[in-house]
Formats: C-alpha cells, sequence, structure tokens
C-alpha cells in the first residue's frame, strides 16, 4: 500500500535532525533510516498513524523510506521549498554522514512524535546502523519480501502499512515495537479509517 497521505518534509527532515543531534551533531545514514522506521513503525502502532507518511520501500538493507532516503542523500529534490528547507538545518558530511547545522525545530511534531522519537531512541540509539539491518530483517513487512530480494530479482519492492501490524514470529526484539492485541487493533482501526478517508481527496 502506497500511502495516499501526503508527505511531511518538515517532519522528515527535523526528524532525521533530532537524531543526528542525539549522536552529538552527525549521524550515519544508514542509522538515522533505520531509526525513523523504527519511530514510524511504533507510532503507527500506537496511535495509528506513522509520523513521517513516507512511502517505504523494502530493500537489502531492510525498510527504506523513499523520501527520508533522498533527503539523507541530499538528491532528487525538486520541490525548491524542500530543499531550502534541508539547507537550514542538515549538510552532507564526510564517511556517510549527515550534520546538524541548526538545533531541531520540535513545533513540527506531536507530543506523541516527540515521546515516540525519544522512546526509539532511547532504546535503539546505542545500536549502529547494521545491527539495526538484523533486527530489521527480522519483521514481517521486509520478510514478505526476503526471497525476491535476496535472488536479485528485484532491488526493492513497495511495503503495506498494514504489514507493520504484524508481529514477527520469532526475534530477538525486546519491548519497543510489540503492543498488546488491543492496542494493535484499535491503532489499525484508526489507520484504516484516515487512510479510507484520505483516499476519497485523491
Amino acid at each position: 500500500m502506497k500511502t495516499v497521505l501526503e508527505l511531511d518534509h518538515r517532519k522528515a527532515i527535523q526528524a532525521i535532525n533530532f537524531f543526528a543531534r542525539k549522536e552529538g551533531g552527525k549521524i550515519d545514514k544508514l542509522k538515522v533510516i533505520k531509526l525513523i522506521w523504527l519511530a514510524d513503525r511504533r507510532h503507527l502502532r500506537k496511535y495509528g498513524r506513522p509520523i513521517i507518511n513516507d512511502t517505504y520501500y523494502a530493500m537489502e538493507y531492510g525498510p527504506v523510506g523513499s523520501s527520508i532516503k533522498d533527503f539523507t542523500s541530499f538528491n532528487m529534490l525538486t520541490k525548491n521549498t524542500e530543499t531550502d528547507y534541508l539547507s537550514k538545518y542538515l549538510k552532507q558530511n564526510n564517511n556517510n554522514k549527515i550534520e546538524s547545522i541548526n538545533e531541531p525545530n520540535m513545533d513540527v511534531f506531536s507530543d506523541s512524535d516527540i515521546n515516540t522519537l525519544e522512546t526509539v531512541y532511547n532504546e535503539y540509539g546505542k545500536l549502529n546502523g547494521f545491527k539495526l539491518v538484523e533486527i530489521s530483517h527480522e519483521y514481517p513487512e521486509w520478510k514478505k519480501f526476503k526471497k525476491v530480494l535476496e535472488s536479485k530479482s528485484s532491488t526493492r519492492e513497495v511495503m503495506n502499512y498494514k504489514d507493520f501490524f504484524l508481529n514477527p514470529k520469532k526475534t530477538s526484539e525486546k519491548k519497543v515495537l510489540q503492543d498488546d492485541e488491543k492496542t494493535l487493533s484499535n491503532s489499525k482501526k484508526i489507520f484504516e479509517e484516515n487512510f479510507q478517508l484520505a483516499s476519497y481527496w485523491i
């Protein structure tokens, strides 16, 4: 399911900026892409909506937000407003790092967004990007494409937000991405209602 809701480029850029600041001002591209997936997954399962509202693809190194990848690569930016906004807060650094050049504007986020970003960093911030890739490979939204990706017959497959509500059958993961069935059911209902409402405006 490619989302019909519009990407919030301010949230996307400020989420990258937030995590860069948590890392002392610079963050590895792979790591921040995975942290934002974790935050979107967590927030969706708890509140019925993702934070960024990106389009996710399953790729060799796990789930990848399409726009987050573009922003961290500083390419394919066709809208001047996005390019200008990005340049106010972030710049490329050597060794695949993204550098924060301005304090994050946290006003773009809701309280639940901020809480989720903090929670995810507290749990996963100590891990490097490749460990986060390993974790992401345990989850259903990526595992459904495991064979086709490993066979190299495809390099990316669009992911379905509904699959984010599924729990892995077996995982070394702990508590952060696990929720009780009632919470998941309620959040999924909210998501489906919002998705249906948004589709009327296409």
